[in-house]
This record gives C-alpha cells, structure tokens and sequence, in this order.
C-alpha cells in the first residue's frame, strides 16, 4: 500500500486505487507502471482541486490519446462498414446474413461514436477517404475479385454510406 507518511489511520478502504472519496493520503504509481491507478489518482486530484499536484505532461497525454482512439475508432468501424457495402454490392451472389448484420452492426456503433462525440462529424468524410483504400484491398482479397473491379474512390455518399435503410442493391446509384 501507498501511503504518505503517517496518514494509514486516514484510509477507509484496503484497495490502493480507490482514491475517490477520501483525502488523497497515498501518491499514485508512476504514469508509466500503473495507468489505471495513475488515471484514478488524477480525477481524484482532479475532484478535489489539487491541481497543482497534477502530473500535466501525462495528464495532456491522455487527453490527446482519447481523441485519438475515437478516430482510430471510427476509422476501423468504417473501412469495415465499406468493406462490406463492397462484397454486398459486388458479390451479390454470396450476400449472408452474417455480411448484413455487419453491416447494421458497424452503422450503429458510428451512429452511437457520433452521438457521444458529435465533433467527429465533420471528420467523417475525410475519414472515409482515408479508410476506402484499405476496404478496396480487402474486398478485393475477401472476394477474390481483381482490385480493379472496385472503384478506386468510394463509390457511395456519407450519407449512403450511413443510412441504415440503405443497401447497394440498386447499381444505378453507384459505378
């Protein structure tokens, strides 16, 4: 256990991390030994308005790292979105249930991202953009089909591309 000084009498609880609640009479772990109990430790610092015992370097880290995560996100929930829209659309003879509920399954966890972050938004084509060469590899290599049977840019909109009530059955609307 972590304790500063004589300060043990002051501790209601046996776990080290639970910091919450109580005067912060323990010093958290090193950013780099223990992240859980560090993050712990700082929203304590935190709630209680100490912040000049902040560790401000690690602390801009993590912030700077959970934007990051939510692009990273929903970079990888779209190139498997569009990857699937692709074997969908030009595999329409092996379309599955499965390939369907991969489908729903990737719109509605972007739809919930996008929710929580709504600043993502904007993001989104771009996003996409990035994420369509990926899905081209894929679908490529997943249907055995050469690359150049798909289009080297997305051929769907943002908003078809999110749409639940939209399917790629119909060619008209895409090359």
């Amino acid at each position: 256990m972590l304790v500063v000084g004589n300060d043990a009498k002051n501790l209601t609880s046996k776990d080290p991390t639970d910091f919450d609640n109580r005067n912060l009479t323990m010093n958290a772990p090193p950013y780099e030994q223990d992240r859980h109990a560090w993050t712990t430790h700082t929203a304590a610092l935190l709630r209680q308005g100490r912040l000049g015992e902040l560790d401000v370097v690690h602390l801009i880290e993590e912030l700077d790292s959970m934007g990051a995560s939510e692009r990273r996100e929903l970079y990888s929930r779209l190139k498997i979105l569009l990857l699937h829209l692709l074997k969908w659309r030009y595999q329409p003879e092996r379309q599955s249930d499965s390939w369907g509920f991969t489908i729903d399954e990737q719109r509605d966890q972007i739809a919930y991202l996008l929710r929580q972050s709504p600043s993502l938004k904007p993001t989104v084509p771009t996003v996409i953009e990035e994420a369509y060469p990926a899905a081209r590899r894929l679908a490529a290599r997943e249907t055995r089909l050469p690359l150049t049977t798909f289009p080297e840019r997305s051929p769907l909109t943002m908003q078809q591309i999110l749409d639940p009530d939209y399917w790629p059955d119909d060619t008209s609307g895409i090359s």
